[in-house]
């Protein structure tokens, strides 16, 4: 029997590869890889060296420039939820995006064809990893854009690797899964546990976590249910481990130390206006919160309190008729806003 989900596959890969993608493996280290979408004149160049941090997108371009050569495009890494791999969480974005950036588009672990032996289930080695794989395909400023999952991933890889993300973009999702939030949510949405949630067993729980997850509700047959469960949810002790790893103690949660400065070449964490007499290039990682009015998973008032403690690096706007998946639901003006957003950090990147 076909499954009609999966018949849409070859459809999306015609859909990437007309964007100018193509899929990539990259070992981190032995039973550690990560499969990735990247830009075709990417994909073929094997990087055994991991760039010099000191080098950055905006002095390549302008050596180019002075040699006549074509500048490197801004990378964008779109760095997907719990849902689904790389590319269907995505479908909308990549070639909304591609003519003007280089994009990038990760399975994260236990999704697509990204696999790992290691126990490590945090988001923490995720960002880590993740940070490594665009390391080794010469990536050496981004922006990383985070939905749900994903969000909490590009938080950490943001903290861990300044260097490396210069601004972000979040939709759904917090920098750290509390044991507090996680308590909230799920007693308010009415489930026992993140699993029942996010890894439903049966067309019913699909059902619901679809309900809760977007604004519209959309009728669909249920063999389109029932295909859907085949396909989207495999590795499922794999994912319930993330699950598990993702909830930390109220007492280690912490707002995550996002600022940048530099001086001689070395990046340095801010930590005080006094800490040079010299004058610094003070580099503050911009953040977009864009938020469906109607999430039901992390509501627009936990953004705006997110906002608040983020400091004034942080905007927040939301799209009104959206929920949880936003970037899904109202394609249009969530790109619309995520491209506003590009090109304002990018501008001010080149500028510096």
């Amino acid at each position: 029997m076909v499954n009609w989900v999966e018949a849409q596959k070859p459809i999306l890969h015609w859909l990437v590869h007309r964007a100018g993608l193509r899929q990539q493996t990259i070992e981190i280290e032995p039973g550690t890889v990560m499969t990735m979408w990247v830009p075709q004149e990417k994909a073929t160049k094997k990087r055994a060296v991991v760039p010099e941090a000191s080098k950055t997108t905006t002095e390549n371009n302008s050596d180019k420039r002075r040699r006549g050569e074509a500048a490197e495009k801004p990378v964008v890494v779109l760095v997907h939820g719990f849902a689904a791999e790389g590319i269907v969480t995505w479908q909308f974005q990549f070639g909304a995006l591609a003519s003007e950036y280089d994009v990038y588009v990760p399975d994260l672990f236990f999704f697509g064809g990204s696999t790992t032996d290691v126990a490590d289930r945090s988001p923490g080695f995720q960002a880590e990893c993740l940070a490594a794989a665009l390391d080794r395909l010469g990536v050496e400023r981004c922006t990383a854009v985070g939905f749900s999952y994903g969000g909490m991933v590009a938080f950490k890889m943001a903290e861990l690797r300044p260097d490396l993300v210069t601004s972000l973009v979040i939709s759904g999702s917090v920098y750290a899964m509390t044991d507090s939030i996680s308590k909230a949510t799920l007693t308010e949405l009415g489930f026992a546990s993140s699993s029942e949630l996010l890894l439903p067993a049966s067309i019913e729980g699909l059902k619901a976590l679809l309900s809760v997850t977007m604004h519209k509700k959309l009728w669909f047959p249920e063999f389109l249910y029932r295909d859907f469960l085949e396909i989207m949810f495999s590795n499922r002790k794999e994912r319930s481990e993330l699950l598990e790893g993702l909830v930390i103690s109220n007492k280690d949660a912490k707002v995550p130390s996002l600022n940048q400065v530099r001086q001689n070449e070395q990046e340095i964490w801010w930590s005080s206006l006094d800490l040079f007499n010299t004058v610094v290039l003070n580099y503050l990682q911009r953040i977009l919160l864009l938020w469906g009015e109607n999430d039901n998973i992390f509501n627009l008032e936990l953004a705006k309190n997110m906002k608040e403690q983020l400091g004034e690096k942080a905007a927040l706007e939301s799209i009104s008729n959206a929920g949880h998946l936003l970037h899904i639901e109202r394609p249009c003006i969530y790109n619309c806003h995520l491209k506003n957003f590009l090109a304002l950090v990018n501008s001010e990147n080149t500028k510096n």
